[in-house]
């Protein structure tokens, strides 16, 4: 995995990433859940954002939540700890290279990973290797280029390129969420199926304005300011007037929208 994490590893973004989590967990974990018995996969858990969910809604699960980072494992393990649950394990490892026998996991459960991976479809057949006969695989990917919102601003649009282009530049996809289709079938799944998953938000929904318009998305843009002015991708007063004007959105009269994809499949 390229260690060149464009969302960062500091306290901010553990809490932004939290706060993702938070703002869309029934979107993303609604129709997840494994049976008593089974052993599941965590493929690239970060900071634990959605291992407690994970193991809350599988209690008769057993789950091995794995990741590159020592410091991210450290905050699942004290975010799965604090919840109560005991249906967990951390192991340190990188996703190329998981230290796990071949066939055997019941499920594999990816969700946030394959974005910032430089090769999705080698991390994806690898995880097939791990998964037993008729093994399932649930992939959950965002797609930054599915962002529209009102009132429109172009300054916005061009700052959310710039972190586009920085993840691009750090060997990742913001926009992979559109490819899991042919992702999935290309590492040989079988029975592929995929939905989106749009977070639709207006000031209706106070809990989306704050927990995802403002916390997660605008956020996460907000906080590649430094590195896409030094990189000479936007000057600062177009990038500035683009946070300006996604924090706009979550006015009384806002609306934002983006869409998370969604892939199942089996293995052969």
């Amino acid at each position: 995995m390229n260690r060149d994490y464009v969302h960062g590893y500091d306290e901010r973004a553990n809490t932004r990433l939290q706060d993702q989590a938070d703002a869309v967990v029934e979107l993303v974990h609604s129709d997840t859940a494994y049976p008593e018995g089974s052993l599941v996969l965590e493929a690239g858990c970060g900071v634990g954002a959605q291992t407690a969910t994970l193991a809350r809604n599988s209690p008769g699960a057993r789950i091995v939540s794995a990741d590159i980072s020592a410091e991210s494992l450290a905050a699942a393990k004290a975010k799965v700890e604090a919840a109560g649950l005991a249906n967990v394990r951390f192991q340190q490892a990188d996703v190329y290279a998981l230290p796990f026998e071949r066939e055997s996991f019941d499920h594999v459960f990816v969700c946030f990973l394959l974005e910032h991976l430089s090769r999705p479809l080698e991390a994806l057949a690898r995880l097939k290797d791990l998964l037993k006969p008729g093994g399932t695989i649930t992939v959950v990917e965002g797609d930054h280029g599915s962002t529209y919102f009102h009132p429109d601003s172009e300054a916005a649009y061009a700052a959310i390129r710039c972190q586009v282009d920085l993840q691009r530049a750090a060997g990742g996809n913001a926009n992979i969420g559109r490819e899991l289709y042919p992702l999935v079938v290309q590492a040989g799944f079988r029975a592929v199926r995929v939905s989106p998953r749009m977070v639709y938000v207006d000031s209706s929904k106070p809990r989306l304005v704050y927990g995802f318009t403002r916390k997660t998305f605008t956020a996460m843009i907000e906080g590649v300011r430094e590195a896409a002015i030094k990189a000479g991708m936007i000057e600062p007063e177009r990038f500035d007037a683009g946070i300006r004007a996604l924090y706009r959105t979550a006015e009384e009269d806002g609306v934002f929208c983006y869409t998370f994809f969604k892939a199942f499949g089996e293995k052969k």
